[in-house]
């Protein structure tokens, strides 16, 4: 079983991941990796060396082409399961960002983006994403 929890803060070097709930003209943004059928919220691993504000912004660009956009935290969040981090608890800082321009195209793994009113059928991380955007929907991050 996968448990998904959320905090305010926990220390920075804590912070592996940063997923960023991502919405242009009112609608959700969710992105295909080229290798998978399923449709994922952006976000992605921290690099050695990176703050985690700057992985937010480079996994942002590189799943979904974004330019300019406003980027605020929504909170910690952390996944608890089984096959991942050998049960252990792993953390990631959750992003919400207005997009306002795109590059034309992708350069990197993201095969497409989908711009919906509607979620997706389809999730890469059906335990952990619903869940992130029920929590950033409960703390009033809405598109």
């Amino acid at each position: 079983m996968t448990l998904i929890r959320f905090y305010d803060e926990v220390p920075d070097e804590l912070l592996k991941f940063a997923v960023i709930l991502t919405v242009h003209n009112g609608k959700w943004i969710f992105c295909k990796h080229r290798e998978r059928n399923t449709w994922e919220i952006p976000g992605g691993h921290r690099e050695d060396g990176e703050d985690i504000l700057s992985t937010a912004k480079r996994e942002l660009y590189e799943e979904t082409g974004a330019l300019e956009y406003g980027l605020t935290p929504v909170c910690v969040y952390s996944v608890t399961a089984p096959g991942n981090f050998d049960g252990r608890e792993s953390y990631g800082m959750f992003y919400y960002a207005e997009v306002s321009r795109f590059e034309t195209e992708l350069h990197h793994e993201i095969e497409k983006i989908m711009i919906t009113e509607h979620l997706p059928e389809q999730w890469t991380y059906p335990e952990i994403q619903p869940r992130l955007l029920e929590e950033a929907v409960r703390r009033g991050f809405t598109r």
